[in-house]
């Protein structure tokens, strides 16, 4: 997968684009939530991403987060539609003891968080995105090999043409570099269901 065909929906103030890696250096204050539990909305993180109509895919990521310092530091995948229709998955810096590897899913405006708890030394994860039309699957794996499902979800707004890609984001008053390497899109790894059949 080549950057060329990327594009920013924000761009940060600084980062670096080479052909082997992309880095992000965040802003304080910085983040994507809508609504729910908190009641406010936020949607200022940089968002770099392609764009396609293909509608059975898969795309990875590796992301090193190793500067992450601050509650909330994050980056991961995403697939931004508008600030009110995204999804997005990471890890987010707790404290020195542990993290919150976890994913949001945002329908008409309304965000959930689902999340569980790994070690703060874990500084390094690959994802996976996979698309099957309107249906998505995300992924989570150490390694960039063994891969294990963090959800499926419903996008409502995503059933034709999508954006997907990286972003990083510092929600409280930090700032750090995020890593992303060995991005590719290959063909959908997210298999037709196997047992009960559609209604």
């Amino acid at each position: 997968m080549t950057f060329e065909n990327m594009e920013w929906t924000r761009e940060p103030k600084e980062c670096l684009i080479l052909p082997d890696r992309i880095e992000i250096t965040t802003l304080p204050h910085t983040d994507l939530w809508q609504r729910t539990y908190y009641h406010f909305r936020n949607d200022n993180a940089p968002v770099l991403q392609t764009e396609t109509e293909e509608k059975f895919f898969s795309f990875i990521v590796k992301t090193d987060f190793t500067q992450s310092c601050r509650r909330f530091d994050q980056c991961g995948i995403v697939m931004y539609l508008d600030s009110e229709n995204w999804l997005k998955a990471s890890v987010e810096y707790e404290n020195e003891s542990f993290q919150h590897l976890g994913s949001v899913v945002t329908n008409h405006g309304y965000s959930d968080w689902a999340t569980t708890a790994i070690p703060a030394g874990v500084k390094v994860m690959w994802y996976r995105f996979s698309r099957r039309e309107d249906d998505y699957c995300i992924e989570c794996s150490p390694d960039g090999e063994a891969f294990t499902q963090m959800r499926v979800c419903h996008m409502w707004a995503g059933a034709g043409r999508i954006r997907f890609g990286i972003y990083a984001c510092s929600p409280e008053d930090s700032s750090f570099t995020a890593v992303f390497t060995d991005m590719k899109i290959t063909e959908c790894a997210w298999k037709a269901h196997d047992g009960q059949q559609p209604d």
